[in-house]
């Protein structure tokens, strides 16, 4: 633990006064980053799935990239790629790269936990949309409840999986593979029942999510408030998607 010295002599007050400034720093920024993948396998990553999926590749990685793929393949159920460990308040960071002409749905489930019990394994916890279609890619950085008694979106507040065009944002910025450097930076920050995201810079979501997030619901998966994070691939859903830079810090 760094100590912080003690006032001496009036002379050396000003010095002490920064110096005992400087040891308040917040624990969170002094945390230090952890990288969850490594850029050459998937160690620290397990694929989740239904029986029916076992034994198809959508997952892999491709030039220092996690690349998920299932263009031509539309026979699957939700695929996800989870973390081994879990974490409860975190700033993560990580890019994607999405593609024009890929049609499917991906997401960054977080404070989630898979359940092989659920009719052939289901992922309870709230889930970043990630949505590269050109008619919506405004959705992506808003959240949606992947548990099983919600099935919704959170924030915004809706009743079902239905997002009406009145709730896109007033700025968003969405990069595709031949945009610029062609790739997306993204933020997801959770600390509590506060949840941020944060697209290119832009802010998407700032919400509050006391009263769902700790709900019976919930707290009967154990998501919300802790758990694992993966990445979607949606059922039926013809992908492609890259991610990269995939770090995290606890707060």
């Amino acid at each position: 633990m760094k100590r912080c010295p003690q006032l001496l002599a009036p002379g050396l007050a000003l010095i002490s006064i920064f110096s005992i400034a400087g040891c308040k720093t917040d624990p969170a920024s002094r945390a230090k980053w952890t990288s969850l993948f490594n850029g050459r396998d998937l160690s620290g990553w397990t694929i989740k799935c239904q029986p029916k999926d076992q034994g198809k590749v959508f997952w892999t990685v491709d030039h220092g990239a996690i690349l998920c793929d299932s263009m031509g393949r539309k026979d699957h159920n939700y695929v996800w790629l989870l973390t081994e460990r879990e974490f409860s308040d975190f700033e993560l960071r990580l890019k994607f790269q999405a593609y024009q002409d890929s049609p499917g749905n991906s997401g960054l489930q977080f404070r989630s936990r898979f359940d092989d019990t659920a009719n052939g394994g289901w992922l309870d916890g709230p889930q970043v949309d990630i949505h590269p279609p050109a008619s919506m890619p405004w959705r992506t950085g808003l959240i949606y409840d992947e548990t099983r008694e919600e099935r919704r979106w959170i924030s915004p507040s809706l009743k079902d999986s239905t997002m009406p065009p009145q709730f896109k944002p007033a700025q968003h910025v969405f990069k595709y593979a031949d945009d610029g450097d062609g790739w997306n930076d993204f933020a997801l920050i959770c600390q509590g029942t506060r949840v941020k995201t944060i697209l290119n810079g832009v802010v998407v979501t700032d919400w509050d999510g006391a009263g769902v997030l700790d709900n019976a619901a919930h707290v009967k998966h154990n998501v919300g408030r802790t758990g694992h994070f993966a990445l979607q691939l949606h059922s039926g859903d013809q992908l492609r998607i890259r991610f990269k830079d995939i770090q995290v810090r606890k707060l």
